[in-house]
């Protein structure tokens, strides 16, 4: 068994982080998933929620994915995101004012959006 995965999270307009790590957790419709080097491959559709990538070098790579897919064979994960961001992009106060205006006008979806983005940016 291998000893560590090659990731790479896209969005549809950048590549967001690619690096080797020794576990990635992320969320799908089935529910929160972690994967190791070695593990079966699978297919799975993303939803919003937070990436925790755990480097090979022993950091920590946090991202608020929002919808996609992931897919895993021969040690290579790919997560293909409509949108990631890493945390370390992402501004608090803009998140909480987001939050606060998509509660304000009942959107469920941009709330959930805005949540992602402060447990993403507040796990750092």
């Amino acid at each position: 068994m291998a000893a560590e995965l090659h990731v790479a999270l896209v969005a549809a307009d950048r590549e967001v982080w690619s690096g080797q790590a020794t576990l990635v957790v992320a969320r799908t419709t089935s529910g929160d998933i972690g994967v190791m080097p070695g593990h079966q491959p699978l297919l799975g559709v993303l939803e919003s929620g937070p990436v925790t990538i755990r480097t090979s070098e022993g950091g920590t790579v946090i991202a608020a994915v929002h919808g996609g897919f992931i897919s895993f064979a021969d040690d290579k994960l790919s997560l293909l995101a409509e949108i990631a961001e890493l945390s370390d992009e992402i501004d608090v106060q803009r998140a909480e004012r987001a939050l606060e205006r998509a509660q304000s006008d009942d959107d469920a979806s941009a709330g959930r959006r805005a949540e992602v983005r402060l447990q993403a940016a507040t796990a750092r």
